[in-house]
């Protein structure tokens, strides 16, 4: 079965995410606004025990982290994606290398930019005018994150949670 890790942002920046995702996200029905920690993986029903006990530990070792979203941006020309820019910060750079090590050691496709996706899969043109017209809107918001989501993806291609990790060493 496939798995992904992902960050979940409040129901603010889903809900505006959301409003763009459905014209220019072909990936809109399929799963929630998020922040992509560790990209899709297989691993089989004896795999994803010790995966989330490692999980479980790594949250419980990880605090709280912060979200500063300050811009919109894009990895053009390497690809037509549209993103809200998640400032890389310590906490997050961290949290992303220890979901690669270990038990779950991988080397990542692409090195760690933290966005969550507003639009993909777009033509030349349409990424143009989309992107222009996005940068114009004031995107300044900060929020704290206490839980990342080991994600599973159905046969349907849509992806849902298949356990939530609360950060911090009071959490269990």
């Amino acid at each position: 079965m496939k798995y992904g890790i992902a960050l979940f942002p409040s129901k603010k920046i889903q809900d505006l995410v959301n409003s763009y995702r459905k014209r220019y996200d072909p990936h809109y029905a399929l799963v929630p606004p998020h922040l992509t920690l560790k990209t899709a993986f297989e691993a089989n029903d004896e795999d994803i025990e010790a995966i989330t006990d490692e999980l479980r530990k790594i949250a419980q070792l990880t605090s709280p982290i912060k979200l500063s979203i300050k811009k919109v941006s894009s990895f053009y020309p390497v690809n037509n994606v549209i993103y809200l820019k998640v400032e890389p910060t310590e906490e997050l750079i961290e949290l992303h290398e220890k979901l690669h090590t270990g038990g779950l050691n991988s080397q990542p496709e692409y090195a760690f930019v933290p966005h969550i996706t507003i639009g993909q899969k777009l033509s030349d043109d349409e990424h143009s005018d989309v992107l222009g017209s996005l940068k114009m809107l004031d995107v300044q918001h900060e929020e704290m994150v206490d839980r990342f989501h080991l994600l599973y993806q159905l046969e349907n291609g849509s992806w849902t949670v298949y356990e939530t990790f609360l950060l911090g060493k009071d959490c269990k």
